[in-house]
């Protein structure tokens, strides 16, 4: 493996916010004909009786949209990397409903895998009233809280809106290409460091004779491609194991130009998810965040998405440096003390 190469990287993916900002090259507007055909899917669907996670794109039949959503697929893994599909009517559909069609979408574009140790395919993203830097089994989407740039354990992460905050709870996205151009032009010894190993805490969540943390590079590449794998929390968490080295001062440096590049209005960019919006970001080329909201009184009206990570053929042969912490999910799918894939209600979801 290369330990970082020394010429920017040319690509699609490599997109500044401010450019794409007031454009709508990362957007897609369902047409009625689109709807009426998710509409067809969703009926086919639940008259098989398939429920989650069993459901397969043979369970949502898609035909013209099936297409497009090949062609947004190829945007997404090998393009800009993000995509935003909007249009879909909130209001005509449950939320179990909505959670099939989301599914059933998701399942044309890869497999699911599973989020946490308790095995949820099917993600909801809600204020728990957790706190993620006091609770080491807490997570960022069980609060309220600002979400840093990060980015998740598989290939491509999407989200569904189903009911927006009061204020706040922006989405933001950043290219990791672009934020690893900026640092080759300005402090190539910093890329360096970002392409050696950092040790993340899998808080909590290790199996009987695995070590609490994982390790993995920020950059990685892999036969001419650039993989990205940044969590700060879980980096800086991972400190407090004894046999974790500690941080040097030139890595510390590092990992703040990465967060604050990604701040940057230069290099982020920001959108408001709406009801029925369903976004999908390459892992690997885009870090994600959210700004910290204030939610509703009523429960219904809560600020509520759901969550799926897949795994896609696209990136099927994927660094080594991933593979340990990749195994946790596929080894969490098969928990047998995983939740019910049903569609959970809201009591539920506040037990995990």
């Amino acid at each position: 493996m290369k330990e970082f190469q020394l010429e920017e990287v040319i690509s699609r993916a490599a997109w500044l916010g401010r450019d794409i900002q007031t454009g709508d090259e990362w957007i897609y507007r369902l047409s009625d004909l689109e709807i009426a055909e998710i509409d067809a899917a969703l009926r086919h669907l639940q008259s098989t009786g398939q429920q989650i996670p069993d459901v397969g794109k043979e369970h949502f039949p898609l035909k013209r949209f099936a297409r497009t959503l090949r062609l947004l697929q190829t945007e997404i893994e090998n393009g800009l990397g993000i995509m935003l599909i909007r249009g879909l009517p909130r209001d005509r559909y449950s939320a179990e409903e909505m959670g099939l069609i989301y599914w059933g979408i998701g399942a044309h574009l890869g497999r699911a895998v599973a989020q946490n140790a308790q095995g949820d395919v099917l993600g909801h993203v809600r204020d728990l009233g957790r706190d993620q830097y006091k609770d080491m089994h807490a997570r960022g989407y069980q609060t309220a809280s600002l979400l840093p740039f990060h980015n998740d354990s598989c290939d491509i992460v999407g989200l569904c809106c189903l009911e927006t905050a009061k204020n706040g709870g922006l989405s933001a996205v950043a290219s990791s290409v672009s934020v690893y151009n900026a640092l080759l032009r300005s402090r190539p010894d910093l890329v360096k460091v970002l392409t050696q190993p950092f040790y993340a805490d899998r808080r909590g969540e290790e199996s009987e004779g695995q070590k609490p943390y994982y390790v993995t590079p920020i950059f990685i590449w892999h036969k001419g491609r650039m993989f990205n794998r940044f969590n700060r929390t879980f980096i800086d968490s991972a400190q407090r194991f004894n046999e974790v080295p500690r941080l040097t001062p030139l890595q510390i440096e590092a990992l703040d130009a990465v967060a604050e590049l990604c701040k940057d209005p230069t290099f982020r960019l920001d959108m408001k998810l709406e009801r029925g919006d369903m976004q999908f970001v390459n892992n690997y080329c885009v870090l994600h965040s959210r700004t910290a909201y204030e939610d509703h009184q009523e429960e219904e009206r809560k600020r509520h998405l759901l969550r799926l990570w897949l795994r896609t053929p696209a990136f099927e042969d994927f660094p080594s440096a991933l593979r340990d912490r990749y195994q946790d999910m596929d080894k969490w799918r098969a928990n047998p003390r995983a939740p019910s894939y049903n569609f959970v209600t809201m009591k539920e979801v506040t037990t995990h």
